[in-house]
């Protein structure tokens, strides 16, 4: 099973990032390009122990549907969203928060598996690890310039 391990340095304080994080809006803005939808669950707002959000964005060529839920939460150093249902055979992601004396860490560990037997192991290998490396580095891109700028109370209200 690939695991992306990421580790960004905002320089904001760790209540902050990390309710952005959980934020549906903040997360809508970074997938603008894939057209990313809260079309079920916890649709606005910031996403909470054992609530699902419903995704639908166009990934890979494809219109893609992924029910996640919060399955842990230790605020505000921590939560874990996991994929009920979807495309892959499982998912994981878990968000760490870490402050230091100048801001914040902001660790992602993202595992993943799709179903496609040896195939889908090739794919993972060589192809989708790299695409959503790409996606969790945007995300985490989107967070640091809400977080690090005023930007952050138009959507923390």
């Amino acid at each position: 099973m690939p695991t992306i391990h990421l580790t960004t340095f905002i320089a904001a304080p760790v209540e902050r990032v990390f309710n952005l994080s959980r934020s549906i809006e903040l997360h809508k803005k970074a997938m603008t390009h894939t057209g990313e939808q809260a079309v079920a669950g916890t649709t606005m707002g910031l996403i909470g122990l054992h609530e699902t959000v419903t995704w639908k964005a166009k990934h890979l060529y494809k219109i893609r549907i992924m029910k996640v839920k919060v399955t842990a939460m230790e605020q505000p150093f921590s939560f874990t969203d996991e994929m009920v249902e979807g495309a892959f055979k499982s998912m994981k992601h878990e968000h760490h928060f870490k402050p230091i004396e100048n801001g914040t860490l902001a660790i992602d560990i993202f595992s993943f598996e799709t179903p496609y037997g040896a195939i889908g192991k090739m794919i993972n290998t060589f192809y989708l690890r790299k695409y959503m490396e790409q996606l969790l580095e945007l995300r985490n891109k989107v967070i640091r310039e809400y977080a690090e700028s005023d930007k952050w109370k138009f959507i923390l209200q």
